[in-house]
């Protein structure tokens, strides 16, 4: 059974928007933490934004905040991430994740993935 699905990925140049979404099973929306990372080639997969369920906040690394916005729609079951003023350097595979315990900037917390969406910024 195929638990998340991210889409929403493309080619844009610096300073422009994309919006990812990521669509969920219940049982993997019904777990405490979503999240989105991104991995670039030879590089470990890097924490980008988290959002817990219970109340709504929300977690950035430091190089997104400003920029984008995590956010959840419980009536869909769906995940989101509106990414402005992007960068060449936001240029990766960004995936959705979710998990119940741990620290949300770890991907060893995180129990379900999806096969993550590309997103590619020009200069």
């Amino acid at each position: 059974q195929v638990e998340l699905v991210e889409s929403g990925g493309g080619l844009v140049q610096a300073g422009g928007s994309l919006r990812l979404s990521c669509a969920a099973s219940a049982r993997t929306f019904s777990r405490n933490f979503m999240g989105w990372f991104r991995q670039t080639p030879g590089k470990e997969r890097e924490f980008v934004a988290a959002i817990l369920k219970i109340d709504g906040s929300t977690y950035y690394t430091d190089s997104v905040k400003g920029r984008f916005t995590i956010s959840r729609d419980n009536a869909k079951n769906t995940l989101y991430l509106q990414m402005n003023s992007l960068k060449p350097e936001d240029t990766a595979v960004y995936y959705c994740a979710a998990h119940d315990t741990g620290t949300v900037y770890k991907s060893r917390s995180y129990d379900y993935w999806g096969q993550g969406t590309q997103v590619t910024v020009s200069s």
